[in-house]
Formats: structure tokens, C-alpha cells, sequence
């Protein structure tokens, strides 16, 4: 390699900013050191965040959905594709309310993340999921009221 050209991070580099990601994620710990200062973001239903301050306040939004949550690292799949990483997965949890769920045993739980990771930062973020972990929502779905 030579002085002028940059390092490529490989998809094991990608894999291991998103483990981190999630392993802080359900330990409550800092994660923000992890995204790039215009961090773009986007959760189901709530306003996307731009710039670390509005990452900062999404996750404090989001966090006070939860009394637990647990990422099922083992079982994540992976696929990559440049700087973009997609990391498909189950979690599990209990929510403020109380209400405990565990995807394959309730409808909640399954997630998939598609990150954006250059220079080891996550540059971008859309969190695909069904917020409505405890299966809630039997107003607009009437098969969850059986």
C-alpha cells in the first residue's frame, strides 16, 4: 500500500462498529462516539434525526420505550456491500409499561438495520422494525385481539 492510498475497512471492521452498536445499545452505555457528527437517522414513527444532537435526542426518545432490551448478537445475519452493512436480527425485552416480549414467542422482535460506516463512524442508520413490540396496535390489526 502506499503513503497516498487509504485503507478499506473490511466487512469484519463493518460487523464489529455494529456489535458494539448493539451490545451499548442494551447496556445502556454512551453510543454517540459511534456516529459521524452529521449522523443521519431514521426510526418507524418518529422524525428523522440529523446531526448528532438530534441522534443524541432520538435515542433518548426511544430509550424511554424500554425497561430492557437484548439484541440477539449471536443469531444476527449479516450482508455487506461497500460501506453499507445490513444486519438482520431478533431481540427480545421488557418494555416501561412492563409488557415482556421475545420475537418467535410474539410478534415484536424482529428488526433489520441497514448502516452506512465510513472512517469506522456510522454515517447513516434506517432502523426497520414494527414499534409495537407488544403487540398493542389491535385497532388497526384485529388479528392480534385472537
Amino acid at each position: 500500500m502506499t503513503p497516498s492510498s487509504s485503507f478499506a475497512p473490511s466487512a469484519e471492521d463493518h460487523k464489529a462498529v455494529a456489535v458494539d452498536y448493539f451490545k451499548r445499545l442494551d447496556t445502556g452505555r454512551d453510543l454517540l462516539d459511534l456516529f459521524d457528527e452529521e449522523a443521519y437517522v431514521c426510526f418507524p414513527k418518529h422524525v428523522p434525526a440529523r446531526g448528532i444532537e438530534e441522534v443524541r435526542r432520538l435515542f433518548t426518545d426511544i430509550g424511554a420505550l424500554f425497561t430492557s432490551i437484548v439484541h440477539e448478537i449471536p443469531y444476527l445475519n449479516y450482508i455487506t456491500e461497500g460501506e453499507f452493512l445490513v444486519v438482520e436480527g431478533f431481540t427480545h425485552g421488557v418494555l416501561a409499561d412492563g409488557t415482556a416480549w421475545h420475537a418467535g414467542q410474539s410478534l415484536g422482535g424482529r428488526f433489520c438495520n441497514v448502516f452506512q460506516i465510513r472512517d469506522g463512524k456510522i454515517h447513516r442508520l434506517f432502523i426497520y422494525l414494527d414499534p409495537d413490540y407488544g403487540d398493542a396496535d389491535t385497532e388497526r390489526f384485529p388479528w392480534l385481539r385472537s
